[in-house]
């Protein structure tokens, strides 16, 4: 596995176009804010405030959160290090690398988290146990 960390994950600012006449905002995400083509589009809804999501790694897959609605806690981890940060605003996408672990919990009312995967489902990308994932990190 690529040697990332924390630092390689960015909170990105998704264009927001702002209609003059009141009728709401509009977002677009195109292919110059990711480096990456989207391969698989999901997202979390009715996920219970103490419920957790995620809870592992891939070994190549990119992938970026945006809090569509409500908010919640995306904790990623290197190995060495570990960040909190809380989505909550549809104009601003988490971008996780391959190679860090992430969890999401602390999901609000109402929030629906959407996901922008570089690669299709493949079970054989994922790392679901940490120490596995520690392992892995060398």
């Amino acid at each position: 596995m690529k040697t990332t960390t924390i630092d390689n994950v960015e909170l990105i600012d998704i264009p927001k176009i702002i209609d003059e006449k009141g009728r709401g905002n509009l977002c677009v995400i195109e292919g110059y804010i990711l480096k990456y083509n989207v391969k698989r589009t999901y997202y979390l809804f009715d996920v219970p405030s103490d419920a957790s999501r995620g809870g592992h790694a891939h070994i190549a897959c990119h992938e970026l959160l945006v809090a569509l609605s409500g908010s919640f806690d995306v904790v990623v981890k290197d190995g060495e290090n570990s960040r909190t940060i809380t989505l909550n605003k549809p104009d601003k996408g988490l971008l996780i690398v391959d190679g860090i672990w992430r969890e999401l919990d602390n999901f609000s009312s109402g929030a629906v988290c959407l996901v922008l995967a570089s690669e299709k489902y493949d079970e054989a990308d994922y790392i679901r146990d940490y120490n596995v994932f520690l392992e892995s990190k060398g």
